[in-house]
C-alpha cells in the first residue's frame, strides 16, 4: 500500500506565496520521483488570538482550484460551518478537513455531515484538542454515517498543559484506540502540529509510521520565515522532500505489540534526549548567575533535594541503584559545564 502524503502552506497568504510553494513541491516532487496525493492549505483559519492572521476567505478558493488544474493534485482546506463547504463544493474542491476546535463541539461537526452527506467528498477528521477517544471516534462516525465518498483521520496531538517539548501531547494510545475500531479508516499522521517545531517533526513522522499510520500530512512553506502563521512548524519544500525520502514507510508491517512498544519506547527516547538537553541549557544559566554572585560550583545540599525528587520509597531495588547511577553522571555532567 502506498504512503499517502498531504503537504502545502498553513494558511493561502497570497497568489503569489500559494503557487511559489505548490512550484518548488512540483520540482522537489519531481526530482526524488515522489508523488502527492493532496495540497493542503488553510483559507479559513480559527485563531486563538483574534489579531493573528485569520486567512483570505473565499477570494482564495479560486487559487486552490488553480493549483489543481496546474498540477493535477487533490488540493483541500479547512471548513468551520455549512457555508464554508458549499463554496468549497462551487470551486470544485472536494476534499476537506475538519479542524481540532470544531471537533470538540459534536453538534458543529454534525452540521459539517449534514452538508456533506451521500456526496463525492473525501473527509479528514483531525483529532479534537482535548485528549478524548469517544469524542473523536464520534466525529469519525457522523462523517461515516453521511456516506461521503472517503473518510480518514489525522492525529496532530492534544493540548495539554504538562506538555513541555512538543507543542501538543503525542497521547499515541488514543490514535491506536481509533484504529483499532476502525482497522479499514486511513489515519494519518500531522506532525507539524504536534510538534510545532521544525526540528522534530522527521522523527515524530518516523514514529507514526513505526505504529503504522498510512502517511503524513505537513506544513510546507517555499519561505517560512516569512510565513504570516506557524512559521516555526513549516518546512520548506526542499526540506520536506528530504525528510519524506529518509523515512522508513512500514505501512505493510505487521502491527503487532512488539512494534507498538518499541514505537511508545522510540517517542519516550526522543523526549528524554531534548529534555535532558534543555536541562543542561537551565544549567548554564545557574552558571553565569553563580559566577556573577561568586557562589560555589557545588552546593551539595540543593543536590540532596534534587536526589531526592528523583528517588522514591519502594521502587525496585535495581531501578534504584540505575537511578543513583544516572544521577552521579548527570551531576557530574552539570558541574563540568559550570566549570
Amino acid at each position: 500500500m502506498k504512503p499517502i502524503l498531504i503537504a502545502g502552506p498553513c494558511a493561502v497568504e497570497s497568489e503569489e506565496q500559494l503557487f511559489a510553494t505548490a512550484e518548488q513541491l512540483d520540482s522537489e516532487l519531481r526530482s526524488h520521483a515522489l508523488t502527492l496525493d493532496c495540497f493542503r492549505a488553510g483559507v479559513w483559519k480559527p485563531r486563538s488570538n483574534p489579531n493573528s492572521f485569520a486567512g483570505l476567505g473565499k477570494p482564495a478558493l479560486p487559487w486552490l482550484a488553480a493549483v489543481h488544474a496546474r498540477y493535477g493534485w487533490n488540493v483541500c482546506t479547512e471548513v468551520l460551518t455549512p457555508h464554508h463547504v458549499e463554496l468549497c463544493e462551487k470551486a470544485g474542491i472536494t476534499t476537506l478537513w475538519v479542524g481540532a476546535r470544531t471537533g470538540v463541539n459534536p453538534t458543529e461537526v454534525q452540521k459539517l455531515a449534514n452538508a456533506v452527506q451521500h456526496k463525492p467528498f473525501t473527509i479528514l477528521v483531525k483529532n479534537p484538542l482535548v485528549p478524548d477517544l469517544k469524542l473523536w471516534t464520534g466525529n469519525v462516525e457522523r462523517f461515516l454515517k453521511a456516506d461521503v465518498h472517503k473518510v480518514m483521520a489525522v492525529h496532530r496531538g492534544f493540548a495539554d498543559g504538562n506538555e513541555n517539548v512538543y507543542r501538543n501531547a503525542p497521547c499515541w494510545e488514543i490514535p491506536i484506540g481509533l484504529k483499532v475500531q476502525f482497522p479499514d479508516l486511513p489515519i494519518l499522521c500531522d506532525p507539524s502540529h504536534l510538534c510545532g517545531d521544525t526540528t522534530w517533526i522527521p522523527q515524530i513522522a518516523q514514529i507514526a509510521l513505526n505504529y503504522g499510520f498510512d502517511g503524513i500530512m505537513t506544513e510546507c512553506h517555499y519561505n517560512p520565515e516569512a510565513a504570516l502563521s506557524d512559521a516555526q512548524q513549516q518546512l520548506t519544500p526542499a526540506q520536506w522532500a528530504q525528510m519524506i525520502t529518509s523515512l522508513s514507510f512500514k505501512i505493510n508491517a505487521p502491527n503487532t505489540d512488539l512494534v507498538k512498544q518499541r514505537a511508545l519506547l522510540e517517542n519516550i527516547d526522543t523526549q528524554l534526549s531534548q529534555l535532558l538537553a534543555k536541562r543542561m541549557e537551565v544549567v548554564d544559566q545557574i552558571a553565569r548567575i553563580k559566577k556573577e554572585n561568586n557562589l560555589p560550583v557545588v552546593q551539595p545540599q540543593q543536590w540532596q533535594q534534587v536526589k531526592e525528587r528523583y528517588i522514591k520509597e519502594g521502587q525496585d531495588s535495581e531501578f534504584r541503584e540505575f537511578l543513583e547511577r544516572f544521577l552521579e553522571l548527570l551531576h557530574q555532567a552539570s558541574v563540568n559545564r559550570q566549570q
